[in-house]
């Protein structure tokens, strides 16, 4: 499934929505036609716990495309927010985790140039995540680096303490889309939480795909342009450490909870490790996105 959280109209509440072909179905308001309660946003969906998605399918299932009046809506009509607008907690950023992503950043970022032994892991606040199409914040008086990462996310479905990576997949509740951005010049002492943690630094969605719908998370395409102009192009079989060892790692000292993010690190291509460097700009517009999941597109503003 492809889910998502929309409103209808600027003064709507936010619903949680399941997408079929080029339609929304408001999965609240198909439970109540089917007679059976069902939860209003992600955050909810993902708490009921692995039994809820086959349950949710059977909703859908029963329509088949026939959808009762008023619960379905043109995709297109539609103003999608982040899956999750609003997370419990901060976002796990994963970095120097593809390896032409190490090498540019040790000559650029003053990183080092060896491979890490472990995953390097910062964090991303909530308040840094924005839905799709919201602009980016460019704030000049604060940075005049501020640079893209594209990155496949990973959203956690159950509660996962000191988990083995033999067991890690089976507490992934689904993947999406981020852009992690980055203002290079706000790095304080190796510190990279208010480098990457300001407001609207997050992008993310458009959907959370589950993952029976996608075959091999670590053969993805993953791509990222400014301007229409190819920046990084790639594939997540390029990770350094794939999704079973973030899982296991993190949770081994950080309990993982559901409805929390892993943010699985980005490849070359940024703008830091080009030369001469590059950076986004009030007026630019980033788009990226990972293949069978779906694209981001973002205008970068001046505040």
């Amino acid at each position: 499934m492809r889910l998502v959280t929309f409103r209808t109209d600027i003064e709507a509440p936010a619903r949680l929505g399941v997408v079929e072909g080029d339609v929304v179905v408001d999965i609240g308001l198909l439970g109540e036609k089917v007679g059976e309660c069902a939860p209003t946003s992600m955050l909810g969906l993902i708490d009921l716990g692995p039994s809820a998605l086959p349950r949710i399918a059977s909703f859908v299932k029963r329509f088949e495309g026939n959808w009762p009046l008023g619960i379905a809506y043109p995709l297109a009509n539609v103003s999608l927010l982040a899956p999750i607008p609003r997370p419990r907690k901060n976002v796990f950023g994963i970095g120097l985790n593809y390896v032409e992503h190490v090498a540019e950043s040790a000559r650029t970022l003053d990183t080092s140039k060896e491979l890490p032994a472990q995953p390097v892991i910062f964090s991303k606040p909530p308040t840094s995540i924005i839905g799709p199409g919201m602009p980016v914040e460019h704030n000049a008086s604060i940075t005049q680096q501020l640079d893209w990462e594209v990155e496949l996310a990973v959203i956690i479905g159950r509660r996962a303490k000191r988990v083995s990576e033999e067991d890690a997949m089976s507490y992934v509740f689904g993947y999406s889309v981020m852009i992690d951005m980055s203002a290079r010049d706000n790095r304080r002492a190796g510190q990279w939480i208010y480098s990457k943690g300001q407001d609207s630094y997050a992008p993310f969605g458009p959907f959370i795909v589950t993952p029976d719908e996608i075959a091999d998370p670590h053969d993805l395409d993953l791509w990222l342009t400014v301007n229409g102009q190819t920046k990084q192009k790639s594939n997540t079989k390029h990770m350094l450490f794939k999704i079973p060892k973030l899982i296991s790692d993190i949770s081994a000292g950080i309990t993982l909870e559901p409805g929390d993010i892993i943010a699985t690190g980005t490849p070359d291509g940024v703008g830091a490790g080009r030369d001469p460097q590059e950076w986004v700009w009030p007026g630019d517009v980033i788009e990226a996105g990972v293949a069978n999941i779906g694209a981001l597109r973002h205008p970068v503003i001046a505040v």
